[in-house]
């Protein structure tokens, strides 16, 4: 019932930026945790960044500095401004709304690409 759909990535080239959009529906978006992961091939998934239900936002050390994830409750919405990418930031991103021990949603994923 809870949709989650990824959008905006990409092939790019070294240094260049990528905002990626996740768009909820079927639940009370405000009420949601929300988290990006993304996993290359053949490597775990891992986890990206989290914004929580109150705004609260942090990213993994991997990309501290670069990546920085925000949410607008108003259009259901959470981003993942992604700057100065580097190859190894290749890898399918998912979007995950979570609310604990309700529902657990996961987007179908997007591709980004960081090539030169």
């Amino acid at each position: 019932q809870v949709h989650v759909e990824e959008s905006g990535g990409g092939f790019v080239q070294p240094g260049a930026s990528l905002s990626l959009s996740c768009v909820v529906s079927g639940t009370a978006f405000s009420h949601a945790d929300m988290y990006w992961f993304r996993q290359a091939p053949e490597k775990q998934r891992e986890l990206v960044a989290v914004v929580t239900v109150s705004g609260a936002n942090s990213v993994a050390d991997s990309v501290k500095g670069r990546f920085i994830i925000s949410r607008d409750n108003t259009k259901n919405t959470v981003v993942l401004q992604m700057n100065n990418l580097t190859p190894e930031d290749t890898a399918v991103y998912f979007c995950n709304a979570k609310r604990p021990r309700l529902y657990d949603a996961w987007g179908s994923g997007t591709q980004v690409t960081v090539s030169s």
